[in-house]
């Protein structure tokens, strides 16, 4: 899948090191950093500056990560939605293309060919890919995307102690601290969803109705919650020893899902004729179309915002950058979708905020002490993307 799909999970890599290799690998071969012969002097200097603006890098990471999140609840908020399998698979089937387009166009000239072996190996991460973003889509079709960024905070809890069992990891007071705030913030806005939902139902059926819809949204984060862990832990065990770099998971992750989505649609999705009418009503086809296409390159767009901003700026800035995200992406729902505003929800959405950067603070720290172990594997940048997009 296009390694994506809401998942900002603040694991990002605080030792100075790129994703996948050295810390200009990763884009030294992008047609952003080849010299440009055939643009003018002015053009090709202003695009040089560009490329090098540590604003520009921050400013494309967060418009990437929010546009991703608001077109994925764009699509998946249809009343009648319930075609989750076939919405992924168009965006792995969208994302592969567009991988292999850029290999064709020495874009990509570090994507490695493609191996038998290895696509055995990875494909058990795979299939734990596909249950981490069918449980995030249909989290977010019930939930509201500030509930839903706030709850994600949740996940960082469960990987940070898998990280302990299984890796040698630490949690450090402040971590803990970090952690409350998370928890505390998530309950104030479970409650402030509830009494919103009671309030502007005039009817006991329609308070009942809204409170079924929520309850199914809670149960899908709480699965999304540890399908998220299982899959960022297990991709950290694997990852290494397969030699993976930059866009080599991700294009595994969506090649190797989109045979698995394409038949799980057809056994389990209704292709009735009145049913993709309901999915996809006249005045709005044209527009989810896009939307689902768009989601596919959005991978791509993150993947590549994320080496850019860790190249030009450090992997602790962007550890800042990504604690800092989530207040747009939480207000972005509040704009876009119509979701509540209410005190508990501004309340969840600042406590959440200031969790998220009490917990990069929490690992920067860490860094500085020589807490966590040296020898843990570094997250590719592809699997930095599929975190950041569901978010």
């Amino acid at each position: 899948m296009s390694n994506k799909k809401n998942e900002d999970i603040e694991m990002r890599p605080l030792d100075g090191e790129s994703f996948g290799g050295g810390k200009d690998a990763f884009l030294g071969r992008s047609a952003a950093a080849r010299p440009r012969h055939d643009a003018p002097p002015a053009v090709g200097a202003i695009i040089n500056k560009i490329d090098h603006s540590p604003g520009a890098s921050i400013i494309a990471y967060c418009l990437a990560s929010i546009s991703m999140t608001v077109v994925n609840k764009y699509v998946v908020s249809g009343s009648d939605w319930n075609l989750m399998f076939f919405y992924l698979a168009i965006q792995s089937i969208v994302c592969t293309i567009a991988i292999l387009v850029c290999k064709q166009l020495g874009l990509f000239s570090n994507l490695a060919p493609f191996d038998k072996t290895k696509a055995k190996q990875w494909f058990p991460i795979s299939l734990l890919l596909v249950g981490m973003i069918y449980t995030g889509g249909k989290a977010l079709q019930f939930l509201s995307v500030p509930v839903y960024t706030i709850f994600k905070n949740l996940t960082i809890i469960v990987i940070a102690y898998g990280e302990v069992l299984w890796f040698g990891g630490s949690v450090t007071p402040m971590t803990l601290l970090s952690f409350g705030l998370m928890v505390l913030s998530s309950i104030i806005a479970a409650w402030a969803d509830i009494q919103a939902a009671l309030d502007t139902s005039v009817h006991s059926l329609e308070a009942t109705a809204a409170l079924s819809t929520l309850n199914a949204g809670y149960a899908w984060m709480s699965l999304n919650v540890f399908c998220t862990a299982a899959y960022v832990l297990g991709m950290r065990k694997v990852i290494k020893k397969m030699n993976f770099k930059d866009y080599d998971t991700m294009f595994y992750n969506n090649l190797l899902t989109i045979p698995v989505l394409i038949v799980f649609s057809l056994i389990a999705e209704d292709w009735s004729s009145a049913n993709l009418a309901k999915n996809f009503p006249v005045e709005t086809r044209n527009n989810l179309m896009i939307g689902m296409i768009y989601s596919g390159l959005a991978a791509i767009f993150i993947s590549y915002c994320s080496a850019w901003c860790i190249r030009v700026t450090s992997s602790t800035t962007y550890s800042m950058v990504g604690a800092l995200n989530k207040l747009p992406i939480a207000v972005s729902g509040l704009v876009f979708f119509d979701a509540p505003v209410t005190f508990g929800s501004v309340s969840a959405i600042i406590l959440g905020f200031v969790s998220g950067l009490v917990f990069a603070l929490a690992k920067v720290r860490q860094k500085a002490q020589s807490i966590l172990p040296t020898s843990q594997p570094t997250m590719s940048a592809s699997a930095q993307s599929n975190r950041d997009a569901n978010s």
